[in-house]
């Protein structure tokens, strides 16, 4: 991340100073102004986090005193130990790993951050080398990157309110899409792990696990067979799945005689925690990005890069889509909206899906990196940010691949 925020920040510059002297006046002006409102942006975006991952921490609390975290470490225990061998049988890590990937899958972002967040933490716990991300660590966060997704609730929801003829039609290929970018991570960071910066603490020979492979398989069964209803039905069941979540889980603990309302108040203080430490990682990605849109560095990338990909079937408006996701959450949110609403783009077309297809299905690479990295004091990421753009690249590619073979 360094180099990284080195090259974003000095190479703004550097546009914002040629344009200057070539006669663009007021260009430095506009890049003073996007440094000071990035870094203040940075806090009113932790605090509208605080409320949500008090909630969703509190939660989790309840979770792992009544052992759901524990039990569904059990569950799927014997297909995630080759993945990751570092983690001991039954460790909560598995659990709140599973709770992250299953709140992306039903599209609910907010959840996610939080469950991930506590999955990070323990895996900090274990890892022998504090401040340096351990495979098991970049390995979590190449499968949160590709952020495998059944319902991007917040793409159906905008072609729904622009009178979409279908708004569901991105689920199809957000889902393909994420599968491919799941895959192409996990693929990744495995190659990548012995030769950037290895680990030198390798992890154990991974044992044949004396639990049954039957649990899994049938909660995999489960999940596929839940896959046609939620295709089918995702506008009807999308608003149901977030407070389902909390009651559920609320009901759990209550279920194994936890005592939940105090267990929720202690989860929930660790959120204010959480959120003070991540400020300062919030406004070192901020500031590089924002100065990196703002001087007009992006776009000199990409408008040349745009016009060779346009009959590659990517045309410079997705491409910058695709860029921008990996950069901004709310930016690439406002930019998808703009498109849409463009009446020359629409939500129906070829143009219209592959932009919702490519919002939901990649991530916001450089924020993630930032908030959970930052959350356990994790300075050194080693492989990380190869393996998240990876991903997304593979994204990318499939959407279009995928966008194409519906039109």
């Amino acid at each position: 991340m360094n180099i990284v925020f080195l090259v974003l920040v000095v190479g703004s510059f550097l546009v914002s100073a040629m344009a200057e002297l070539s006669g663009t006046h007021g260009a430095m002006e506009s890049l003073s102004a996007a440094v000071i409102d990035a870094a203040a942006a940075a806090v009113p975006l932790v605090l509208g986090l605080v409320g949500i991952m008090a909630l969703f921490l509190g939660l989790m609390k309840v979770a792992e005193e009544g052992g759901l975290l524990a039990a569904t470490a059990r569950l799927l225990e014997p297909p995630l130990r080759r993945l990751f061998p570092e983690i001991p049988t039954g460790h909560p890590a598995m659990g709140a790993m599973v709770m992250n990937v299953a709140a992306n899958l039903l599209g609910l972002g907010n959840a996610a951050t939080p469950f991930g967040i506590r999955a990070m933490e323990h895996l900090e716990a274990l890892n022998p080398r504090k401040g340096t991300a351990s495979n098991a660590q970049v390995l979590f966060l190449a499968i949160n990157t590709a952020g495998v997704t059944l319902l991007p609730t917040k793409v159906i929801a905008l072609r729904a309110s622009l009178g979409a003829a279908d708004p569901t039609n991105v689920v199809a290929p957000t889902l393909v899409a994420t599968l491919v970018a799941a895959t192409v991570a996990i693929i990744a960071a495995k190659s990548l792990q012995g030769l950037w910066w290895p680990d030198p603490a390798a992890p154990p020979p991974v044992q044949a696990s004396s639990a049954s492979l039957w649990p899994s398989l049938l909660a995999l069964a489960g999940l596929l067979g839940a896959i046609p209803l939620l295709l089918a039905n995702g506008r009807v069941i999308g608003p149901w799945i977030m407070p389902g979540l909390v009651a559920g889980l609320l009901l759990y603990g209550a279920a194994r005689r936890v005592r939940i309302y105090e267990c929720f108040v202690e989860g929930a203080k660790e959120g204010f925690a959480v959120a003070v430490r991540i400020i300062p990682y919030l406004v070192a990605i901020l500031v590089a990005i924002g100065m990196f849109r703002a001087s007009g560095a992006m776009d000199l990338v990409l408008r040349p890069l745009g016009q060779l990909t346009a009959p590659l079937g990517l045309p410079a408006e997705a491409l910058t889509m695709a860029v921008m996701r990996t950069l901004s959450g709310s930016g690439s949110y406002g930019l998808l909206a703009a498109h849409l609403k463009d009446a020359s783009i629409g939500p129906d077309g070829y143009l219209g899906t592959l932009l919702g297809t490519i919002y939901g299905s990649t991530e916001t690479t450089f924020y993630v990196l930032a908030v959970y990295f930052g959350a356990v004091q994790v300075r050194r990421i080693r492989h990380a940010l190869a393996v998240g753009l990876i991903a997304d690249f593979a994204a990318l590619v499939a959407a279009v691949v995928v966008c194409g073979v519906m039109f």
